[in-house]
């Protein structure tokens, strides 16, 4: 499914992997986020770390009427408060969307799949 825009030029057609791909590196820049997680917890794995090709595989995109809500899953580092790394990926993520797709959203849910300590 793809959202259309329509403006004085024509017509405009963003693709629910395209708001995925934006929605998972603009989450990957936020302080606190080893890395994207696997949606699909069993198949997958517990927690799946996924490289950085695959940032949009830890998004879920829903796009009901034209009321687009997102679903993120993401693995922490160790020592971070998750409840505000979770409110900055969802603050980076709705003003990246904005910013770069002129796309407003409903909703930006995220999923702390696991804590990693990394190597120091």
């Amino acid at each position: 499914m793809s959202i259309e825009q329509q403006n004085e030029f024509g017509t405009i057609d963003i693709t629910n992997d395209v708001i995925a791909q934006v929605v998972g590196e603009s989450a990957m820049e936020c302080y606190g986020i080893v890395g994207m997680a696997s949606k699909h917890q069993i198949r997958d794995g517990l927690t799946v770390n996924l490289d950085k090709q695959n940032d949009g595989r830890g998004v879920v995109v829903t796009n009901k009427n034209g009321v687009v809500s997102i679903d993120v899953y993401i693995i922490v580092g160790y020592g971070t408060k998750i409840s505000e790394v979770a409110y900055q990926v969802q603050s980076k993520v709705k003003y990246t969307l904005k910013q770069i797709l002129a796309l407003e959203v409903e909703a930006v849910n995220i999923h702390v799949q696991g804590v990693r300590v990394t190597n120091v």
